[in-house]
């Protein structure tokens, strides 16, 4: 037989484009329609049901950049239809291309009843079926006019991203509006051409299972009269029949489709319009849901269903009564689907505190697995924080995004710092927004990594990023290939039930252990500097909270803020989506967070300081306090206690020969020269320089920064291949402040200030730098030539630290040339090393380098500062930032733990007239105390979470000061934990810790406790 396959393959893609697919509405009438445009933000339902539209054609204008138009659509179903069903095809200028990316709808009826969503691939809304003839036909649409951000030629920069600057210009063509009859059996039709189409382009040449699609598919050509086209669906699908109802294969890869609409909750669009993505989708989802009976749907982030709740009751009912019939179904367990490389450690655990507590009071649902396929990478500390939650499972999908290296496993067991195993999957589909395509179901098959061992993977289905869903198109294809020859099997799954199986299947999984790093969008741990420094501030000023608030509770019956303190951390909790703390966002999302940050830090503020002074007397008497926040003694006050700081001696400021100044504190000797740059830092009691040989630290560095793509989210390697050292000094002086050096320099249009400083009795050199950044697709770096031969180096991360080498021997290593850190970042050799800890960055590099002269290693720590990218934020970074680093020579872990606490809880000081003791103590260092706060529940129970710092062992006396009923091991959540309860004789509780073991404990307060 002569090889025809492609004329047939061309024959069917030209039939189906030309005459079929357009046949699935043979008949249609326009509708009238008129239209109502909201001044400013988008106005409630029942004002823009009963707003005055006024006419609007197809083929008009409408929209300006971020506005909402209240559409009104009026008709008749003609009396000729009586007995067909009946459709309304609402186009509101879609671009079939931008699903999720465009404008989109939500159709009400006059009552103020959601019917379902518009978007660009979901245009119809069903009148009838069948309809009598007759029928008066009246809907509105809620039409938001977002602009698009990512065009065709994308990473263009635009002012398009905030309202302020997005103009009028409308930015969308009314098309069609039409009511029109839809034919079932020629829609079933394309579904089947489709189905098979895409199958046999997937089948080997030579594959007999391909020739029997292909003839049988030119059959069906054959029957159908293209003049005729509805009248021959019937007799075309007929024959087809016989390919469709052949059974796949025993040993066909098994998929678990999961109904899905990933919803970034802000990214191209500011979280007011997610809002709205949420309500249209979902929309969507429960009207798919009572249309097709197999269909299952599973959406994450707690924040996203609140939204609900709170902005669409109507949209809450049908959600609710879907989720009571298991069918839609609540995922993943967190507040959003968040960074996870930059939260800190409370945060990361808040995540899941209220995730799973929204689920667990609405629906009494508690999740297992965790939904993140979005987020830009996997912190080696979040296992043991799944686990601490009550989870037990992982999806991801984004390290497929990788650009160097190929993740070796699709489903595995994931290994944290501490050793907890999580067991992990990630979709071989390589997409969220799987629509059902026989590429991307052959690809899964193909791809899937854990072949002979396992044969079940997973695949989220349905339009996402901007929300949008499942499509009934992806429903009618999946049960096509429910059990078909040549495909892998595709069955509608809850993710629960496709955990259970892979589980069941895989007896001993792959285990990788450490961070799951993504070798992409690396510089999101530096783009919008403000945002950043936003959530690190916010951080710690709950942990301030929530301690004080807790001691004043306890210590003086101050009212404990229980509903202000949730309200706040699921803001915070918010702006951690990973679109939002990454700094990837439209310039809208980022000067909101900006003033959200802002108003987080007064209202913390103002609750640190009623506790502080409830504690100390209201009287404003007595000698300043320090009340010390952080987990370790400071100047001699206790942890998490108030009392007068001791005093630490003096720092001298000399001049230095050759121009600088010499600081000199008796522990640190620091050499700052007449550029500015710190020459040396002497360890006096250690005899060591901490600064390589010819080499000067404190050294800024400029590299042009300009991608291959995905300006805010990338930092190329061939970024290095360019740098220019700022070396030239406008001012070098002494500071007004005693012990410090004022350094002044310009460059471009930017200018910087730094205070280079040494207080007394600190082993650490402080130097606050304040950036007035006028440059554009440049990255701005701090560095560290230091004298450290270091194999590896060690970045905080959620309880613990993580080890990365500082060799490049594989690629693997390589890929990782820039890398976070939350407060620190340590080098050792044995005995011996440095630390640089910061306030608000987590961008950093680590380079070595053999010296030619004496053989030595410098090892060279870089801090990234700011960046300039101009997409999707033309704006970004624009403007004044400033930054707190500190070099501690010397320094073992634990002091790099110290240290990094100190420099993100400055000191308080209140007047008080008597000391304000802790509400608990730890007798060693090494176990840190995260959070001090009231149970959740309102008992006045007082919760502690700790964790083992340095990774090691320890054994240590956690002694509360108030009288003890009981003490209790809980989860996140603070729910009791089986095990054998605590002693705590005399209020002392005896712990012993794995490294980087993490513990809450709930402890309650005797009777006679409460003041």
């Amino acid at each position: 037989m002569h090889d025809d396959r492609t004329l047939v393959e061309a024959r069917l893609k030209r039939v189906l484009d030309e005459r079929i697919r357009p046949a699935v509405h043979p008949e249609s009438v326009p509708l009238d329609v008129a239209v109502w445009h909201a001044p400013g933000e988008p106005v409630p339902v029942a004002d823009g049901l009963a707003a005055t539209p006024e006419p609007i054609a197809v083929g008009d204008r409408w929209g300006a950049p971020w506005g909402t138009s209240w559409f009104t659509v009026t008709g008749v179903v003609p009396a000729a239809w009586a007995g067909r069903t009946v459709e309304a095809v609402l186009d509101l200028g879609f671009d079939k291309n931008m699903p999720g990316f465009q404008c989109e709808g939500l159709v009400y009826r006059s009552d103020g009843t959601p019917v379902k969503g518009l978007n660009p691939l979901n245009d119809w809304v069903r009148v009838g079926s069948p309809v009598e003839g007759g029928e008066e036909v009246r809907l509105h649409i809620e039409a938001a006019s977002n602009p698009v951000i990512l065009d065709y030629h994308p990473f263009l920069p635009t002012k398009l991203g905030d309202k302020e600057t997005a103009g009028t210009e409308p930015q969308y063509t009314l098309a069609r509006m039409d009511l029109a009859v839809f034919d079932e059996t020629v829609w079933q039709l394309v579904m089947d051409l489709e189905v098979l189409g895409e199958l046999m382009a997937e089948l080997p040449v030579d594959a007999a299972r391909r020739w029997e699609i292909t003839r049988a598919v030119e059959r069906a050509l054959d029957a159908v009269d293209l003049q005729d086209v509805n009248g021959t669906a019937a007799a075309a699908r007929e024959r087809l029949a016989g390919v469709l109802a052949a059974p796949a294969a025993p040993s066909a890869h098994r998929i678990s489709a999961v109904g899905h609409a990933h919803i970034d909750s802000a990214w191209l669009w500011p979280l007011r319009e997610t809002v709205r993505k949420v309500a249209r989708t979902a929309s969507n989802m429960t009207a798919l849901l009572d249309s097709e009976p197999a269909f299952v749907f599973a959406m994450s982030q707690a924040q996203q269903w609140a939204w609900i709740k709170e902005h669409r009751p109507e949209v809450w009912a049908k959600v609710t009564k879907a989720v009571a019939a298991g069918r839609f179904v609540p995922t993943g367990g967190m507040w959003v689907e968040s960074d996870t490389n930059m939260p800190g450690s409370e945060a990361m655990a808040r995540q899941f505190v209220h995730g799973k507590r929204f689920f667990l009071d609405e629906f009494g649902i508690e999740n297992d697995e965790v939904w993140l396929p979005d987020t830009f990478g996997f912190a080696a500390g979040l296992p043991q924080i799944i686990r601490a939650a009550g989870s037990k499972w992982l999806l991801t999908q984004k390290i497929s995004w990788s650009r160097t290296n190929t993740f070796p496993h699709h489903t595995f067991l994931w290994e944290g710092i501490d050793g907890t195993r999580i067991f992990t999957h990630f979709p071989p589909v390589d997409t969220y927004n799987c629509s059902m395509k026989g590429s991307e179901i052959a690809h899964a098959a193909r791809n899937f990594r854990d072949k002979g061992v396992a044969r079940h993977s997973l695949a989220p289905t349905g339009w996402g990023d901007g929300g949008g869903g499942t499509t009934r198109e992806m429903v009618a294809k999946a049960a096509r290939m429910r059990d078909l020859e040549g495909s892998a099997t595709v069955t509608w799954e809850t993710p629960a039930e496709f955990f259970a199986k892979a589980e069941a299947e895989h007896a001993a999984p792959a285990v990788w252990a450490g961070e799951l790093y993504l070798e992409l969008h690396r510089a999101t741990l530096t783009s919008q500097a403000r945002t950043k420094q936003g959530n690190r501030r916010s951080e710690s000023l709950l942990r301030e909270a929530e301690l004080w608030c807790a001691t004043a509770a306890v210590r003086a019956g101050h009212p404990y803020p229980y509903e202000q303190l949730d309200r706040i951390w699921k803001t915070v909790l918010l702006h951690q989506f990973h679109d939002i703390l990454p700094g990837s966002s439209i310039a809208w999302v980022h000067r909101e967070a900006e003033r959200t940050y802002a108003a987080v830090a007064e209202e913390l503020d103002a609750l640190v300081g009623a506790a502080q002074r409830a504690l100390a007397g209201d009287s404003g008497r007595g000698a300043p306090l320090l009340f010390n926040s952080a987990p370790h003694t400071r100047d001699g006050v206790a942890a998490g206690g108030a009392a007068a700081p001791a005093t630490t001696g003096e720092t001298t400021v000399l001049p230095r020969e050759g121009g600088g100044h010499i600081l000199d504190n008796g522990l640190l000797r620091v050499e700052v020269d007449g550029r500015g740059l710190v020459v040396s830092v002497y360890d006096q009691a250690a005899g060591r320089e901490a600064v390589a040989p010819g080499q000067a630290a404190n050294l800024l560095q400029l590299h042009p920064d300009f991608p291959n793509m995905w300006d805010a989210w990338d930092v190329d390697e061939f970024y290095r291949n360019t740098v220019t050292d700022l070396v030239e000094a406008d001012e070098v002086a002494a500071g007004d402040a005693p012990g410090s050096v004022r350094v002044t320099r310009s460059f471009g249009r930017s200018r910087v200030r730094q205070l280079l400083s040494l207080a007394p009795g600190a082993k650490r050199l402080d130097i606050d730098t304040e950036v007035d950044w006028h440059e554009t697709e440049k990255f701005l770096k701090l560095a560290f030539p230091l004298d450290v031969r270091a194999d590896r180096y060690a970045s905080e991360t959620q309880y613990g630290h993580t080890y990365r080498p500082t060799h490049t021997n594989t690629s693997w290593e390589a890929a990782k040339f820039e890398a976070c850190n939350h407060r620190f970042v340590h080098l050792e050799e044995p005995g011996w090393g440095v630390a640089l800890v910061n306030d608000s960055t987590y961008g950093h590099d680590v380079t070595r380098a053999v010296r030619a002269g004496d053989s030595g290693t410098t090892t060279t720590l870089r801090a990234s500062l700011l960046r300039a990218p101009r997409f999707p934020d033309p704006e970004t970074d624009q403007g004044v930032h400033r930054f707190r680093h500190a070099l501690v020579p010397g320094a073992t872990i634990g002091d790099a733990v110290r240290e990094g606490y100190v420099v993100n809880l400055p000191a308080r000081y209140v007047a008080g007239e008597a000391e304000v003791a802790p509400l608990v103590t730890v007798d060693d260092d090494a176990v840190v105390v995260t959070a001090v706060k009231l149970a959740d529940d309102g008992s006045g129970d007082v919760v502690v979470r700790f964790h083992e710092a340095h990774g090691g062992r320890a054994r240590a006396t956690l002694t509360a000061g108030f009288p003890l009923a009981a003490v209790t091991a809980t989860d996140l959540l603070e729910r009791p934990l089986a095990g054998t309860p605590y002693e705590h004789e005399g209020g002392a509780v005896p712990l012993s810790l794995r490294p980087f073991e993490l513990v809450t404990l709930r402890l309650r307060r005797s009777p006679d406790a409460r003041p």
